[in-house]
């Protein structure tokens, strides 16, 4: 019974695979990533400005300007070490990068746009309002996944006039203990937030 519900699965992924056809992801687009053998590693990820994606056991991934089969392969190659055998691995679509913001009417409230990406639960690309701060965004990301360094979260801003990225390392463990952050940094357009995977016996 679970073989077979496990080849109707893997047909069922493999005609959404079939009908993305030969789409080339772009920076923006929120990819859904399911690991039949293991359902933890299941997720939706954002690809970033850069165009790469990151998962558990593989790290930083090319995304932009491949198709979902050659990011699925690449994926399956870089996590068969952690199986027997080799992992049933399909990635899909799960939404097209927003409009360009540019594109509002003047009716719509102002916003900044900021990334969320890494081990949280809701990655992808927010609208927040100007004057969001580091913490109240946080709030509303969704939580963390089980494998969070939550102690290594980071803010990315890139200067756009110099290209110059900025890393802000911040402890949200300690902040959740009840430490006081010295300073909660107002977010700007483009920021990046960054929760990175947890190392073994962190």
């Amino acid at each position: 019974m679970k073989r077979l519900f496990v080849i109707l699965w893997a047909m069922c992924m493999a005609t959404v695979v079939s009908a993305q056809g030969n789409y080339q992801v772009r920076s923006g687009d929120t990819l859904q990533i399911e690991v039949l053998e293991d359902a933890q590693l299941n997720r939706a990820v954002l690809v970033t400005p850069d165009g790469r994606i990151t998962f558990p056991f593989v790290g930083s991934v090319q995304a932009r300007g491949r198709t979902v089969s050659q990011i699925q392969r690449a994926i399956t190659s870089g996590i068969s070490s952690n199986f027997a055998a080799p992992p049933n691995v399909f990635v899909s679509v799960a939404s097209l990068r927003p409009r360009d913001t540019s594109q509002r009417t003047k009716a719509e409230a102002p916003t900044i746009d900021v990334y969320f990406l890494g081990e949280m639960n809701s990655p992808g690309l927010k609208a927040v309002a100007p004057g969001t701060t580091f913490l109240q965004a946080m709030a509303q990301h969704g939580g963390f996944t089980k494998f969070a360094a939550q102690k290594r979260v980071q803010l990315r801003r890139t200067d756009a006039r110099t290209g110059q990225q900025t890393v802000f390392q911040v402890n949200y463990r300690s902040i959740a203990d009840g430490a006081t952050l010295n300073e909660d940094i107002t977010l700007q357009d483009g920021d990046v937030i960054l929760v990175p995977e947890r190392r073994l016996f962190e």
